[in-house]
């Protein structure tokens, strides 16, 4: 069963609905959620019991562990602002060979587009077919994967041409995408991340993100980096990075007040932050939102250094 049909995990279409009829339930999850990462939906801990063992006579000697620290906690320092098309419901962003490639969601107009990332002009665009929702974005070669919403099912592109060259499908729904390289890593809207195979994208594994002992859930758009997974976390101004290995958050990224109030208006109250890219030339990061009039190049620094 997929981790949104369990009990008390709302889908993202129960969320829009009480995010656009609820706005004063709205304000009070904004600030549960800008109140910190750690504090999304905290699963109870299960209490394990033993049948009791005799304590030998001769105590083994204890073997040193590592404690990891705390998440760091981090703030986008911008590097340049450039345009960005408005129209675009954006689901998932790739940096390659100086162009941007983005995926933008909405049933009837969502495309894959490929785009000048100095002026923000979309150089070509291929549309889905109107009964899908385009979601995340990922680039394995030449070829681009992109996933949609509750389909089940992934379109694969020609990088240079943007034709539709091929198709996939998975169980559930599809949120987030990227390749480290070897596998696709993609999230649902819950806490956990599979691991999947990059010929036939099967389940290899599945892990657990977790900051502070506590899932976090709504997991949306990714970007591979390293060993390390950015993911935007659904409705809030946070990115946070994780280990791909064990799923722990190793940062948590503020990235609150990079649009002007105005500007957010204007993007209306699904304008959330959502779209993360890497540029391995330079080691910086390209991140806009949905329908947002702007795209920053950045890079992530301790707060208080920015």
């Amino acid at each position: 069963m997929p981790p949104h049909d369990r009990p008390g995990l709302y889908t993202r279409a129960t969320l829009r609905m009480h995010w656009m009829a609820a706005p004063l339930s709205r304000a009070l999850l904004i600030v549960l959620l800008a109140a910190g990462c750690s504090n999304l939906s905290v699963a109870p801990t299960p209490v394990l019991t033993s049948t009791p063992i005799a304590t030998p006579t001769s105590a083994p000697a204890p073997t040193a562990t590592h404690t990891p620290g705390p998440a760091a906690q981090l703030v986008p320092r911008i590097l340049s602002v450039r345009p960005h098309d408005t129209s675009s419901y954006t689901e998932g962003l790739v940096w390659t060979d100086g162009l941007l490639y983005e995926s933008s969601g909405l049933y009837g107009v969502s495309s894959v587009r490929k785009v000048d990332p100095q002026t923000g002009r979309v150089l070509s665009l291929t549309k889905d077919p109107p009964q899908v929702f385009g979601e995340g974005l990922a680039l394995d070669g030449k070829r681009l994967y992109q996933l949609t919403w509750k389909e089940q099912i992934g379109f694969i592109y020609d990088l240079d041409t943007l034709s539709q060259t091929g198709s996939f499908s998975y169980k559930g729904e599809g949120w987030g995408l990227c390749f480290d390289g070897h596998h696709f890593i993609m999230s649902n809207g819950s806490a956990f991340l599979s691991i999947r195979d990059a010929k036939t994208f099967a389940v290899l594994n599945s892990v657990h993100v977790m900051l502070n002992g506590a899932p976090v859930n709504m997991l949306n758009e990714l970007e591979c980096v390293g060993g390390s997974v950015y993911a935007n976390v659904w409705l809030t101004d946070h990115i946070v990075r994780i280990d791909a290995a064990s799923g722990r958050v190793t940062a948590v990224i503020d990235a609150s007040g990079l649009l002007t109030q105005a500007e957010r208006a204007a993007a209306g109250s699904d304008g959330v932050l959502n779209g993360i890219a890497y540029d391995p030339a330079t080691d910086t990061f390209f991140v806009t939102g949905k329908r947002w009039p702007k795209l920053f190049e950045v890079t992530f620094v301790p707060r208080g250094s920015d």
